[in-house]
């Protein structure tokens, strides 16, 4: 990419993402809106525009955002998305004190380069160096003299000090801080008075055969009686509810059907025509083909002989259909946490006790995997992942060797007269590939996650903390390595053929190159990836079609508005990319620490505005996320240190070892935290659940929220027949 393309990229993101802010203050404040700008607000009871100055100043919402306190997160939006937002300022004040550090220095020695400079008057029209690349360490080149040397060991000498002296006093002093602080987070909403189901309850899994004569709920009654005399409240044994949630949810789309139908009965009720037209449908295939019936009497119909059925399912899955895990509920919060850090069995494979999920993010089908079951699918899963990552390669190599004007033109040359004109040619140099990348990449984050949850994981977060890390490794090998050193291999493949023993000097060459891409890749992540985050033009024009042509009733127009929750599955590992790439690039082309910086300044800015307005969580796991962000930056770090000691190396330069305890030290870094602080995120202390009053007067109200829905009475007052129909199962040796 010539320098004018990089500018011209630059300036249509900055213009893009300008339109864009724009835009989203001008449709926030149009009534009818509020539903897409403020479902947080609305959701919570709040009125979307309380305290909101009036005013059109398209920059209020910054104020707004980066005034609000953590407080003011944390009861808007959970712990999760503050942990995040630490995440975020945290890489924000690495990347800034980081560049106060190099770029006075680096900048003038890559731009004053005297084997460049002269390459430069000699170079061919076909540009091997450009503008931009002249910013980078590629160019010190292989040539004798006082200033190659120059070059080079300054260099050297500033990676030594970033490494040394902001790698281990800034960086590491940064991300204790926030290891610590991400703690007191997770220890403070621990202690807060609002009771939670889960502080009660454990879940217990790879629960033996009971013996001869006794029931599956009275085997755990007694074994947990047993164990915990004093505190042990009841049980809750898990069934295979599959069949009741296939009718649960046919009842549940007949009764969406039914006030669908009501509501469109009401509307066609005129002065002319008081008693209106009675909606009728078809019973066959997508109502296109079999009888014609009355919608209303044929969904009430459907409904009561349906209830019918689910009730009868209802007992017959409770009686007959328990499996080998169970809930614990204790009346005590210390006898739950203390149950769940206890050794319950000699062996391993049996009685199985951990903390008990939210009750909403619970994975009922995955509680009974057995334990060597859910070994041997963890395996075969991190095989496949790893087969996946092998051959997503070869696609994303073919992607960054042909997303290229002159390989366009050769693939298709009928696209010559397009591409060839300046304007067009400009804009394609700048986002062709990184629109192809981004867009192969959008097939992936669905796939990991039906991969995670095959893994048995008895709840969301853990599954999504699960698909975090497998797109993390993901994009770090296909995306960072593969469009920095493939992207290389086959630009230059006939070359490397020719010449097999000039492989080294081609990837030195071209690592530094490939920081361009880079740099137009993050730019176009933060101004139009933020820029349509912030608009929320999609999920708008979304919504006025569904509500225009599809919605009849209150309950479609609040789906259709349904922002759902930050999506850390796919969001915490395309930053962790980007954290990956600005460290990796700083000393090789540190042009790209700026970019860096306002890609997470922004980020967390925009993720303020969004959590404190917009998404809604779907689940709490209390910061768990953290340890998996501080590993991955750990491993974001350690990548950049490797990169440099292999890039000094071919660069020849024989003190490359030097950087060799500086990963050591990384390791113990990471070592050190982890033994520190990860336990408290990985299980609650007693020292935490002992603050503060959490006694809960109705221990029932506990039980029945974890009561699947399928398996919940139709009669609000029969609740209690939910634990005697589980007390009175077949007996037997064999479930």
């Amino acid at each position: 990419m010539d320098f004018s393309s990089f500018v011209t990229s630059l300036a249509t993101s900055f213009v893009i993402f300008i339109v864009l802010m724009l835009v989203f203050t001008w449709l926030s404040r149009k009534p009818g809106n509020e539903v897409i700008y403020y479902p947080n607000r609305i959701v919570r009871g709040l009125d979307p525009v309380e305290g909101r100055r009036k005013t059109r100043n398209p920059f209020t919402w910054i104020k707004e955002a980066a005034g609000a306190s953590e407080a003011d997160v944390v009861a808007a939006a959970g712990v999760d998305t503050a942990v995040y937002l630490l995440f975020l300022s945290s890489v924000l004040a690495i990347l800034v004190l980081s560049g106060l550090i190099l770029l006075p220095v680096l900048l003038p020695l890559a731009g004053t380069d005297h084997g460049l400079l002269q390459a430069v008057k000699n170079a061919d029209t076909s540009g091997n160096f450009t503008r931009i690349d002249k910013l980078a360490m590629g160019n010190i080149q292989k040539l004798s003299g006082i200033w190659r040397i120059i070059s080079l060991v300054s260099h050297i000498l500033v990676f030594f000090l970033f490494s040394y002296a902001c790698g281990l006093v800034v960086t590491f002093t940064v991300l204790w801080r926030a290891y610590k602080h991400a703690s007191d987070l997770r220890a403070t909403a621990k202690t807060v008075s609002d009771v939670k189901a889960e502080d009660f309850t454990v879940l217990v899994r790879d629960i033996p055969s009971p013996p001869k004569g006794e029931s599956r709920k009275e085997q755990v009654d007694s074994y947990f009686r047993a164990l915990h005399p004093d505190t042990f409240y009841k049980s809750m044994v898990i069934t295979n509810m599959k069949e009741a949630d296939k009718i649960w949810e046919e009842v549940e789309g007949y009764k969406k059907k039914l006030a669908r139908a009501e509501v469109v009965f009401a509307e066609s009720k005129t002065a002319s025509k008081p008693e209106g037209t009675r909606p009728t449908n078809r019973t066959g295939f997508l109502g296109l083909i079999g009888e014609k019936v009355d919608t209303i009497n044929y969904c009430n119909e459907k409904i009561d002989e349906l209830i019918l059925k689910l009730e009868t399912e209802q007992k017959k899955t409770l009686r007959e259909k328990q499996q080998n895990a169970a809930l614990i509920f204790f009346s005590k919060r210390e006898a739950a946490v203390s149950a769940a850090q206890t050794l319950h069995s000699q062996l391993v494979d049996t009685w199985v006790v951990t903390e008990a999920p939210e009750p909403r993010q619970v994975l009922w089908a995955n509680l009974s995997k057995k334990f060597y079951e859910r070994q041997i699918r963890q395996f075969l899963v991190y095989g496949i992942v790893f087969l996946t990552v092998v051959f997503y390669m070869i696609p994303i190599a073919f992607i960054s060797a042909i997303t290229t004007l002159d390989n366009l033109r050769k693939a298709a040359p009928f696209l010559k007269v397009i591409v060839d004109r300046p304007a067009i040619k400009a804009i394609l140099q700048a986002y062709l590939p990184q629109l192809a990348l981004i867009l192969f990449l959008a097939l992936l984050p669905k796939f990991l996650m039906m991969l995670s949850k095959a893994e048995g994981l008895p709840s969301e977060s853990q599954v999504q903390r699960a698909a975090s890390g497998k797109y993390f490794y993901f994009i770090i090998f296909n995306v960072f390595l593969g469009v920095t050193i493939t992207g290389t291999l086959f630009t230059s493949l006939k070359s490397i053929i020719k010449h097999p023993k000039g492989i080294v000097d081609m990837l030195a060459k071209g690592l530094p190159i490939n920081a361009t891409f880079f740099l137009t890749y993050v730019a176009l992540k933060f101004f139009v990836g933020y820029g349509l985050e912030l608009s929320r033009l999609v999920p708008l024009i979304i919504f006025h079609i569904k509500k225009k042509y599809l919605c009849k009733t209150e309950a479609e127009v609040k789906e259709a508005w349904a922002p759902g929750d930050l999506g850390f599955a796919t969001r915490v590992p395309n930053d962790m990319l980007i954290v990956t790439i600005v460290l990796c690039y700083s000393v090789i082309a540190p042009l790209i620490i700026p970019f860096g910086a306002i890609y997470f300044g922004l980020g967390w800015l925009i993720a303020r505005n969004q959590a404190l307005k917009v998404y809604v969580p779907s689940y709490e796991s209390y910061g768990r996320m953290w340890p998996h962000m501080h590993a991955r930056i750990m491993v974001a770090l350690i990548i950049y240190q490797i990169t440099m000691f292999g890039y000094i190396g071919l660069k020849e330069f024989y003190y490359a070892s030097l950087i060799l305890p500086l990963i050591a030290m990384s390791f113990v870094f990471a070592y050190i935290c982890k033994k520190r602080f990860y336990r408290a995120f990985a299980y609650t202390s007693l020292e935490v659940v002992s603050r503060g009053n959490k006694e809960v007067h109705s221990l029932e109200s506990v039980y029945t929220s974890y009561i699947p829905d399928s398996l919940r009475t139709q009669k609000p007052e029969d609740l209690e027949s939910f634990e005697d129909a589980q007390s009175q199962a077949s007996k037997s040796t064999t479930f």
